[in-house]
């Protein structure tokens, strides 16, 4: 089984020391203790540390990481092989020592064999032989973890930066062929790197790594073990695990990796889920999915898409001969993807209309046949907009669209059989529904609003898109006044229990999805 690491880098021995405590309260299988990160390596000290690092059920690497590979030691290499002396002579059970400077020091090669085999055979000391890339990620992976494999080690590492998530797939192919002959540790770092640590277990990686909490990475793109075990469910990642995960740029703030690891743990459905940041060009776009496509050992299954890659996900799959949602077509952007594996058919679909045409419904409380009879008032003719008026429409509504760039409103008021007018005019609306769709309001701009509080008077529901805060000025000056107010979570919730129930073919645990948003909102 593939153990979870974290790495500690505190300043001094004793701070360490409590470091193994809370990293084993926390659910690591092992620490990695870096002695290049202590301010003042005392070896009466460090000899403490490991007879403290004994007391716990937990593996021990010891590092002590060069500066020209990433680390902080900067002594000379006598200095070096005695901090690894006086820690191995206590404890530990594995050494990181880098593939150049191995082949380069007679000295480190003679007194880290002597070690080792100075060693009791009930408790070996296993070498790590490691090489880093913090520029690139190197064509040709396999070639170089076979060359670590050629020196007298029992693990070989590698990690590279990934310069897009393509590298971590290839990252994942070298660490596949390799872990099938010897002890493996292969992963990318950087944003663009997290699906090569989630995944590490899948494809049989000796460990990977974790970091004990936020800012104490010891390679850029580690996460905490916090959101490893919990956001991520690593534990309950195997072989047969499917992945999906939301494609957009940027994409780190997302709520969605929270919700739907939620929901698939609620009803135990063996699944993961991702960010996945891919940068704007379609050809991007296209060479991802391309490339999880060519590699059916992945199992992606399915992705949520967002900004600003709607429209090349509507080309991917229209190019690729799969399906794609007729009002999706029209609407002229898709935000879900569903990858049958078994026969490797892709189909595109868009449940924002499908969320906002719900969360209405539900806030008015009628049938969408019934919706049809209601005049509306949407603000904004964004994407969202877009969206919202073509579902509209398609119920059989009768819309106006306000915008601030008055030819926008018209171009998408032409597309769709509604009206347009300027957004200085919506105070006058006159709808019987208010649709809110744009950024006005929205965090941290929280006393702004798109209408005066007049303006929502009399009206039987008043919905905003926005979720972030949950309960804008809008809804609140709409509620203070009687009417019924729809808000963004509702909409956001519904688009993704769309996206789950066509992944899954069950219902979305609902309660489940709300919750953690509300959670990660703070309310």
């Amino acid at each position: 089984m593939t153990s979870l690491c974290v790495p500690l880098t505190a300043d001094h021995c004793p701070q360490m020391a409590e470091q193994i405590a809370q990293a084993t309260r926390l659910g690591a299988d092992m620490v990695e203790l870096r002695l290049d990160h202590l301010r003042d390596p005392d070896l009466d000290a460090i000899h403490a540390l490991m007879s403290r690092a004994g007391q716990f059920a937990v593996g021990v690497i010891i590092t002590c990481r060069l500066a020209e590979e990433g680390g902080n030691f900067t002594g000379s290499e006598e200095q070096r092989v005695k901090l690894f002396e006086v820690a191995a002579l206590v404890g530990g059970d594995y050494m990181d020592i880098e593939l150049a400077a191995w082949r380069r020091s007679a000295l480190l090669r003679e007194r880290i064999d002597a070690l080792r085999q100075a060693r009791d055979p009930s408790r070996p000391l296993k070498l790590i032989l490691s090489r880093h890339d913090f520029e690139k990620t190197p064509a040709d992976l396999s070639n170089i973890l076979k060359d670590i494999a050629r020196e007298p080690c029992d693990v070989v590492k590698l990690a590279t930066k990934a310069e897009s998530i393509v590298d971590s797939l290839r990252v994942l192919d070298a660490l596949r062929e390799s872990a099938a002959k010897r002890p493996t540790i292969a992963l990318a770092m950087g944003e663009a790197g997290l699906l090569s640590r989630v995944l590490a277990g899948r494809f049989g990686a000796l460990l990977t790594f974790a970091s004990l909490e936020t800012g104490q990475e010891s390679a850029p793109g580690q996460v905490t073990i916090a959101d490893m075990l919990g956001l991520y469910r690593y534990n309950s990642i195997g072989p047969a695990t499917a992945v999906y995960g939301v494609i957009g740029c940027p994409v780190g703030h997302s709520m969605s990796p929270a919700i739907f690891n939620a929901a698939f743990g609620e009803i135990g459905h063996d699944a993961v889920y991702l960010p996945l940041r891919i940068e704007p060009p379609y050809e991007a776009f296209a060479a991802f999915v391309d490339n999880c496509l060519s590699r059916p050992w992945l199992n992606m299954s399915g992705c949520s898409v967002t900004i600003p890659h709607k429209e090349n996900l509507l080309r991917y799959v229209a190019e690729r001969g799969g399906e794609v949602e007729p009002l999706a077509r029209r609407i002229g952007a898709a935000n879900t993807l569903h990858v049958q594996t078994g026969e490797l058919s892709l189909a595109a679909c868009n449940t924002d209309y499908r969320g906002a045409m719900n969360a209405l419904c539900a806030g008015i409380g009628c049938t969408r046949e019934e919706l049809g009879r209601f005049s509306v008032a949407v603000l904004g003719a964004g994407g969202v907009s877009r969206a919202i008026v073509a579902g509209l429409r398609d119920c059989g509504c009768r819309v106006t669209i306000y915008n601030r760039t008055f030819d926008r409103a018209k171009t998408l008021a032409a597309e769709f059989g509604a009206e347009a007018r300027p957004l200085e005019q919506a105070a006058d609306h006159g709808a019987d529904v208010i649709i809110n769709c744009t950024s006005i309001g929205m965090w941290p701009n929280v006393d702004d609003t798109p209408l005066p509080a007049d303006a929502l008077i009399g009206k039987p529901v008043v919905f905003d898109t926005i979720y972030n805060p949950i309960e804008t000025r809008l809804l609140r000056e709409a509620r203070l006044r009687g009417c019924r107010t729809v808000d963004g979570v509702s909409m956001f919730v519904g688009q993704a229990a769309a996206q789950f129930e066509r992944w899954i073919g069950r219902p979305a645990p609902l309660d489940i999805m709300r919750g953690i948003l509300r959670r990660r909102l703070g309310r």
